[in-house]
C-alpha cells in the first residue's frame, strides 16, 4: 500500500477500539481493488466526540464507522441521516460529502444479507430474535419488513414489548415482545424457522454459555449468532450438532462492513477478500 497526498482516509471511532476488525477488513478490500484509501482505528472518548466530528470535517476524512459508546450520541453532530436511523436512534456509518456528514445504520441490512447470501430468505418466515439492544433493534427493524412473524425476547421485557409495538405501528406485521426466559425461548422455538441471537451471550471469554438448550434445536431451523469471537459459539456448535443450518456472526460483521465500504467508495465490496481478512485477524485474536 502506497500512501500519498491523494490518499483518502476512513476509520472507526469508539472507546475501546483496539479490538476492532474493521481495519483488517477494509484495508484488505482497498488493497484488493487498488483504491487509494487507508483505514485506521481512533480511540475517541465520549468528551471528545464533538471534537472528533469537527476533525472529520476539517481533515476531510471520507468515512467513519462508529462503535460503542458513540452510536447514539454522534447523531447530534450530523447534517442528515437515512430514514432507519430516525427509528433506531443509532448510527454505525458516517459519510463525509464535501463537509456534509450523513449517518447510516448498516447493521440490519448486514444481517439480512448474511441470511440471504447463505441461502436463507427470511420472507414469510417466523423469526425468534434474542435481545433488544442496539444491534438487535436494527435487525428487528429490517427483518420486520420481510418476515411473516417476529418474536423479540429480552431480559428487560418492557424493552422488547416497546420495540415490538413500535414495529407493529410501522409495518403492521405479527410482532410480539416478551421476557427472555428459558421457558419463553423453548416455547417460541417450536414454531420458529429462524433463530437470531443478538445478545452477547457466548462471547469470549464466556464461550461455554448459551441461551438455548441443545435439545430445543431442530434440523429445520436456521440459527444465526451475531457473536463473532469465537467464530463458532456454543450455540452454533449445538445447532450444527442438531442438524440446523448455522450462520456465523462473522457473516453479519462482513456484510454490514461491506455496506459501509460501498457507501464510502461507490465500489462493490470484495466479500471473499474481506471474509478471509476477518477470519485471519480473528485467528490471531483467538490464539493470544
Amino acid at each position: 500500500m502506497t500512501i500519498s497526498g491523494k490518499t483518502q482516509l476512513c476509520g472507526v471511532i469508539g472507546d475501546p477500539v483496539a479490538h476492532s476488525l474493521s481495519p483488517a477488513l477494509h484495508n484488505a478490500a482497498f488493497s484488493h481493488l487498488k483504491l487509494d484509501f487507508v483505514f485506521l482505528a481512533f480511540r475517541v472518548k465520549a468528551v471528545e466526540l464533538q471534537n472528533a466530528m469537527q476533525g472529520m470535517r476539517g481533515l476531510g476524512i471520507r468515512g467513519l464507522n462508529v462503535t460503542m459508546p458513540h452510536k447514539t450520541a454522534v447523531i447530534r453532530y450530523l447534517d442528515d441521516v437515512e430514514s432507519n436511523v430516525k427509528f433506531l436512534a443509532s448510527v454505525n456509518t458516517i459519510l463525509n460529502e464535501d463537509g456534509r456528514l450523513v449517518g447510516f445504520s448498516t447493521d440490519g441490512i448486514g444481517a439480512l444479507h448474511a441470511l440471504r447470501e447463505n441461502g436463507v430468505n427470511p420472507a414469510g418466515k417466523k423469526v425468534l430474535l434474542l435481545g433488544a439492544g442496539g444491534a438487535a433493534k436494527a435487525i428487528a427493524y429490517t427483518l420486520a419488513q420481510e418476515v411473516e412473524a417476529l418474536c423479540i425476547l429480552n431480559r428487560v421485557a418492557e424493552k422488547a414489548a416497546v420495540l415490538a409495538d413500535n414495529l407493529n405501528r410501522l409495518f403492521g406485521k405479527k410482532i410480539v415482545g416478551g421476557a427472555l426466559s428459558p421457558s419463553a425461548v423453548q416455547k417460541n422455538l417450536q414454531e420458529a424457522e429462524i433463530l437470531v441471537n443478538a445478545t452477547s451471550v457466548g462471547m469470549h471469554p464466556n464461550v461455554n454459555q448459551s441461551l438455548v438448550a441443545p435439545d430445543w434445536l431442530k434440523p429445520d431451523l436456521t440459527v444465526m449468532d451475531i457473536v463473532y469471537n469465537p467464530v463458532e459459539t456454543k450455540l452454533a456448535k449445538d445447532a450444527k450438532a442438531a442438524g440446523a443450518r448455522v450462520i456465523s456472526g462473522v457473516e453479519m460483521l462482513l456484510y454490514q462492513g461491506a455496506a459501509s465500504f460501498e457507501i464510502w467508495t461507490g465500489h462493490v465490496a470484495p466479500i471473499e477478500v474481506m471474509r478471509t481478512a476477518a477470519l485471519n485477524q480473528l485467528g490471531k485474536v483467538e490464539t493470544k
